[in-house]
């Protein structure tokens, strides 16, 4: 009777956020708030790049790429958490929870190798500045989005038919507000242990390499930067580099946390407060790090606030 009813029960519970809180109702509506914010502050970014041909250069193609990412990763957590709560429903469909895992890793994959891809190109542009026009041509730039996206859609599709296919002999009920998989293991009635290796060894992959790669790039443009004799140059370049280095420390610390430390050391609150972080407050909080560190962003906003008084005058 178990089997048969473990046959026709695939949906999912998911149980929410912070269950347990108190006061979980001022939560849920600050966190629809960031991701209103987050949004609107994305799509004003993409608008802008996509406007100001100023901004038509390898470096806000690739931020472009980011805000799409930023943009698709909130949108696949947030308001599937919103109308379970406001709708007092707490079921997923089985193909429903594929899909966000789906999802979800192959848009964290596809961050982590564009922010490395990011990093190679401020190094090129502040260490071999004669030369950035040739290497990071238009084509190059295509290549780097492109492999961004099939790296993340490998490594997620590995994750995703592995996490879908895992047996679940007791309870359906996943402790999170969205379909996780270190959450959707602790349900399940298989030793993990082996894929456990294996996603620690996809993290080496996905996170300790890009971050290998990217220290590496700051270490030698700081290097190039003090050689410089213009400050002004070398203020500018450290500008925007250090832009790029808190969203990477944002992004890929909590990744460590995550999926480079034993999944049973983790509770329940801190894998959904990690998950928070990365995907509510980090897309909310990069278009606002390259916007307000920017002058070339800053100064498109204004180019595109300011159209709006000459064309009342016109009309």
């Amino acid at each position: 009777m178990e089997g048969g009813n473990e046959t026709f029960t695939t949906d999912f519970i998911l149980l929410g956020l912070f269950p347990n809180m108190k006061y979980v109702c001022i939560l849920i509506h600050t966190i629809i708030l960031i991701y209103l914010a987050a949004v609107t502050g994305n799509f004003i970014l993409l608008l802008l790049i996509w406007m100001d041909l100023r901004l038509h250069t390898p470096m806000y193609f690739l931020l472009s790429q980011l805000s799409l990412i930023d943009l698709a990763l909130i949108s696949s957590t947030v308001p599937k958490m919103a109308i379970n709560f406001f709708s007092g429903r707490k079921n997923i469909t089985h193909l429903a929870c594929g899909t966000q895992i789906f999802f979800f890793f192959t848009l964290g994959g596809a961050e982590c190798i564009l922010l490395t891809l990011m990093a190679y190109d401020r190094y090129v542009a502040v260490c071999n500045p004669l030369r950035y026009a040739v290497i990071m041509n238009q084509g190059v730039c295509v290549q780097m989005a492109v492999v961004s996206w099939i790296g993340g859609i490998l490594a997620s599709t590995a994750h995703t038919i592995y996490t879908m296919n895992l047996p679940i002999c007791g309870s359906r009920e996943i402790h999170h507000f969205f379909c996780e998989m270190p959450a959707i293991m602790k349900i399940s009635c298989t030793d993990t242990a082996t894929y456990e290796l294996v996603v620690f060894v996809m993290g080496i992959a996905f996170i300790v390499i890009p971050f290998g790669l990217i220290m590496t790039s700051y270490t030698l443009i700081f290097l190039t930067v003090l050689h410089m004799k213009s400050l002004k140059g070398g203020r500018k370049a450290l500008a925007t580099c250090t832009s790029h280095l808190m969203v990477v420390s944002f992004y890929l610390g909590p990744c460590v946390y995550m999926y480079m430390t034993p999944g049973s050391s983790h509770t329940p609150e801190q894998e959904q407060a990690v998950s928070v972080f990365c995907t509510v407050l980090t897309p909310m909080l990069n278009p606002l790090i390259y916007s307000l560190r920017n002058k070339d962003v800053l100064e498109a906003l204004q180019k595109v606030l300011g159209k709006h008084p000459v064309i009342k005058q016109n009309t």
